[in-house]
């Protein structure tokens, strides 16, 4: 089985482009998704809880807004917050990966190349969009403000940087165009494989 690690900054569409191979019957594992239900675990909320000194909610979950606010103003913070929550996210996709029977399978993940595993997929899919484009996008969902999403953005490598170690990379600006090249790589991969 072939595995692809998929992967793009914040704000390129990488949940978008993993939802068109989704669609065409490829599983997909999304890294994110599994770091948010992670840190919502009891043991690992409170241990984040400690290391940042923040207060859980009612809930016993942590206030992810109050988290954000400190990883992505402190580099080293945020490589604390990833060696805590990383190694339980990819626990659970080997758990997950030997369930799959595909030809291949996608694994969505924002930081790849900078965390070093792109050795571990036997392909990698960069999305890219223009800056400004990016901008715009994560204002909109997250709902928060233009230095907030050039912070989280200052967190990642460049595009430049990482369009030169990915296999293929697809521009995000069009949707017809995007699923288009969705699904050249969908054939491609499935002609590769032996299953």
């Amino acid at each position: 089985m072939i595995e692809v690690g998929l992967t793009g900054g914040i704000g390129s569409g990488k949940t978008t482009v993993a939802k068109m191979f989704e669609d065409l019957g490829v599983p997909v594992f999304i890294a994110d998704k599994e770091a948010k239900y992670i840190l919502d675990q009891a043991d690992i909320a409170k241990k984040v809880a400690v290391r940042f000194d923040l207060q859980l909610n009612s809930k016993g979950k942590i206030h992810k807004p109050d988290l954000a606010a400190i990883v992505f103003n402190d580099k080293k913070a945020l490589e604390q917050l990833n060696s805590i929550i990383h190694p339980q996210v990819y626990k659970r996709y080997t758990t997950w990966l030997q369930n799959q029977e595909a030809n291949y399978i996608i694994y969505e993940a924002a930081i790849i190349f900078e965390k070093g595993r792109a050795s571990e997929f036997d392909y990698t899919i960069l999305v890219t969009a223009p800056i400004e484009e990016r901008i715009r996008r994560v204002m909109e969902r997250d709902q928060v403000n233009r230095e907030d999403v050039v912070k989280r953005m200052n967190a990642q490598w460049p595009e430049a940087k990482k369009e030169k170690l990915a296999s293929f990379s697809i521009l995000n600006t069009n949707l017809e165009e995007t699923s288009k090249k969705v699904r050249e790589l969908n054939e491609y991969f499935i002609s590769i494989s032996d299953k």
